[in-house]
């Protein structure tokens, strides 16, 4: 008989691996979240959370502390000579409606997204164990042994890589990683740091375009905080000084400051923008998420926000294999689903990288779904080419009293009926909820998956038992 030190390791307490750590605490999974660092990652970086992902923060119960906590975007300010020139719009806005409540990004640094998941996961008696570095992963037909550079191995029923770009359960597990030549998309370095700065205003995200001697330089307050971001494009093969007086240089260099404005360094770091896809995102009981199995360059605002939806796929599924509802095949949707998303977020953050595209209302990642997938079902015939289907992203909306975001909100799932009172099967885990006709939806019966999308649609009930069925419902 196995024994298991925990159902789930989860390598890397960034925001995949806190999220998805976090989504199974709520379903009574046990996990255990290691991270070779002594703490939280403490920089910036990631700062842009996406519509979609605020949906997902709402579900998972920590969008009330993440808007309280952050801010909407600057309008952008372009300096030239100590002057401003004007203002120029980040990205492009869309009023909100009924079906998508959440339209503009929320800018948040990612150490202060980490610290609310990690928050989050410790009131529900998640675990996270710092300075456990992973240095060997094995596996066999029951389970996973992982090993640490000190301490005790592990044995889990499964693993997920959630530690980075340069993942070592990645490497470890044989996983190659696909991009562009070299996986740089752009060789030349960039800085970013975070620090404290006099003598700007925090209402702008300030722009400093290239000159002939020296490359762009932005300045971006961060909201919820009184630090500014400083991010720099350096020519290839530049030796970036991330001290005090190195960043000191270049913000005086590049703009109307003087050194002495910078007055403390918070965090730094120097990068070279990279696109790049792992090969696949499982190996037996090993599955890869967020930079482990995709990496992007950050001009998108999509790394991080792609990231967590890997962990709000992942978490449902393997929930409900561990607990027994479910069979281990369902975690085969998971590759089957993230990788054609990822990769078309790879591209757009590439395009976005490189000027081709503004961002706009692809970048919200409203508009991802799983159609054609094995878990979206759609039996209705003749449907409108804009009609809602099988695999897309289940609308929000108030009709007959019922809020449907609140109707979703938890880890089970929700079968929706929409202007029929056509019959319902009882279904363990899946409340029944029916409203009035809704154009969003139009009319029919909905499975709605514990993730937000359509799983099965059809005009009636016939043929929904045998899809709850495989999925752990019945």
């Amino acid at each position: 008989m196995n024994t298991y030190d925990t159902d789930v390791l989860v390598v890397g307490a960034g925001p995949t691996g806190l999220a998805l750590a976090l989504d199974l605490a709520r379903r009574g999974a046990r996990s255990l979240v290691v991270e070779r660092a002594d703490g939280l990652f403490p920089g910036s970086r990631g700062k842009g959370l996406q519509p979609r992902t605020q949906e997902v923060f709402d579900d998972l119960g920590v969008l009330d502390a993440v808007r309280a906590a952050g801010g909407r975007y600057p309008v952008g300010m372009i300096w030239q000579d100590g002057e401003r020139k004007g203002e120029h719009s980040m990205f492009d806005v869309t009023e909100a409606t009924e079906a998508e409540p959440y339209q503009e990004p929320l800018m948040l640094p990612q150490w202060r997204t980490q610290r609310i998941l990690f928050d989050r996961l410790t009131e529900l008696g998640g675990t996270v164990e710092f300075g456990r570095e992973l240095v060997a992963v094995a596996q066999d037909v029951d389970g996973v042994t992982a090993s640490f550079a000190a301490g005790a191995p592990l044995r889990a029923r499964y693993a997920v890589a959630a530690d980075g770009g340069r993942s070592t359960v990645r490497r470890a597990l044989g996983i190659g990683m696909t991009g562009e030549p070299g996986t740089a998309m752009d060789p030349t370095p960039m800085l970013v740091a975070d620090v404290r700065i006099t003598g700007l205003d925090r209402d702008n995200w300030h722009v400093f375009p290239p000159t002939a001697a020296e490359g762009f330089m932005a300045i971006c307050p961060l909201a919820g905080t009184d630090d500014f971001q400083v991010t720099a494009q350096f020519s290839e093969g530049t030796d970036v000084d991330l001290s005090l007086d190195g960043i000191r240089k270049v913000v005086a260099t590049r703009s109307h400051l003087s050194p002495e404005d910078v007055t403390e360094i918070r965090w730094a770091s120097d990068f070279r923008p990279r696109a790049a896809m792992a090969d696949r995102f499982r190996e037996g009981r090993v599955l890869l998420a967020g930079d482990a199995a995709h990496v992007h360059s950050p001009a998108g605002g999509q790394g991080l926000n792609t990231s967590v939806q890997d962990a709000y796929n992942l978490g449902w599924k393997l929930g409900a294999v561990l607990s027994g509802a479910a069979a281990p095949f369902l975690l085969d949707s998971y590759e089957e689903e993230r990788l054609p998303n990822a990769a078309q977020m790879l591209g757009l953050s590439t395009q976005v990288h490189r000027g081709e595209v503004r961002r706009g209302a692809a970048t919200r990642q409203l508009g991802l779904g799983y159609r054609g997938c094995s878990l979206a079902v759609e039996t209705r015939q003749g449907l409108p080419e804009d009609a809602l289907r099988a695999g897309d992203r289940a609308p929000d909306g108030v009709r007959g009293g019922v809020r449907l975001f609140d109707a979703f909100r938890g880890p089970h799932w929700t079968l929706l009926a929409v202007g029929t009172d056509t019959g319902l099967p009882d279904l363990a885990g899946a409340p029944a909820v029916r409203i009035p006709a809704y154009e969003a939806y139009g009319t029919g019966v909905f499975l709605v998956r514990p993730d937000g999308y359509v799983g099965w649609a059809g005009e009636t009930a016939r043929g929904l038992a045998e899809y709850a069925s495989q999925v752990g419902l019945a």
